[in-house]
């Protein structure tokens, strides 16, 4: 078990490739009672690191590795995440030391954290400066059953990607978004990631021979494989924005949650934004109950010039 008894200033530095056992051993005993928690290992998280969205620091106290945070830019903005201390009298400052030093790598004027809403850590992060911003939902239905799609405009097929169609889809994706959310090859990862997927699991709205709205179905891979489930998993609808309220993102969801039945799979998930009351209406409609409930800490970091 990860405690230091020891009251002592821990040393930061930078993260090195022999730290990766010690890292891993820590995060999982600290995470380990975390919501769905799928153990840390030495592979993913190389993996992760490799993808150069990582800057992690260490805390180290008498040789030992006592701590752990990351620095990373990516779809949600600059993020503080991977704060990982070993129970000591000394946790707290060591937490703070290591989140103010991650903060140095901030190349904007804000920085958030994802922290468990209602937790007591959202008190000590408030005394670190940060504030309540926004949340994120994960979200969870039952499939029991093939259902109707909604009604979509006249003149609107609903199919899937043929296999020549992903630089369209993945242009569709990042306009909707309105940010380069994915980009070509994709596809191939997610194949090599899940060997059975294919362009049948993408569904899309065509319109006008257009392709105007487009979701991603795949399977709950982590989940099922530590939790022996038979779920399924929805990235968000991306539609391009004249397309929108015309129902495309209700079609297109119920359409992929038909599809995950006819594999197998007994329910879905996906994750969406508190702030977007009109697809958290929409999932409700549909049968998608929260079923955890991140809030968004942010901090804004005054450049001085």
């Amino acid at each position: 078990m990860c405690i230091k008894d020891k009251n002592m200033t821990a040393q930061i530095r930078s993260f090195t490739d022999e730290d990766l056992p010690c890292l891993v051993r820590l995060l999982n005993d600290v995470y380990r009672e975390s919501y769905e928690f799928t153990p840390y290992t030495e592979d993913g998280l190389r993996s992760w690191i490799q993808e150069g969205t990582l800057k992690i620091l260490i805390a180290e106290e008498n040789g030992e590795v006592s701590g752990s945070v990351a620095y990373s830019d990516g779809r949600w903005g600059e993020e503080i995440e991977l704060l990982a201390v070993c129970e000591s009298l000394n946790r707290k400052i060591i937490e703070s030391d290591l989140v103010r030093e991650a903060e140095k790598y901030v190349k904007g004027q804000a920085v958030f954290t994802a922290v468990d809403a209602g937790s007591q850590k959202i008190k000590e992060w408030v005394k670190r400066g940060y504030k309540p911003d926004g949340g994120l939902y994960h979200m969870v239905a039952r499939l029991e059953g093939l259902e109707p799609l909604p009604k979509v405009p006249e003149g609107t097929t609903i199919r899937t990607l043929k296999p020549n169609e992903e630089k369209k889809f993945i242009e569709v994706v990042n306009a909707g978004f309105g940010w380069e959310r994915l980009k070509l090859g994709a596809i191939k990862r997610w194949k090599s990631e899940f060997p059975s997927f294919s362009e049948e699991w993408i569904h899309l709205a065509e319109f006008d021979n257009r392709i105007v709205s487009v979701i991603v179905a795949r399977p709950d891979v982590k989940y099922n494989k530590f939790f022996g489930g038979k779920r399924g998993y929805l990235g968000p609808v991306a539609t391009l924005s004249e397309y929108r309220g015309k129902g495309l993102a209700s079609a297109l969801t119920r359409r992929a949650m038909n599809f995950l039945f006819e594999r197998g799979m007994n329910s879905v998930a996906l994750y969406t934004s508190e702030q977007n009351m009109p697809s958290v209406a929409l999932l409700r409609k549909l049968g998608f109950k929260v079923t955890h409930h991140w809030k968004f800490m942010r901090k804004n970091l005054f450049q001085q010039c």
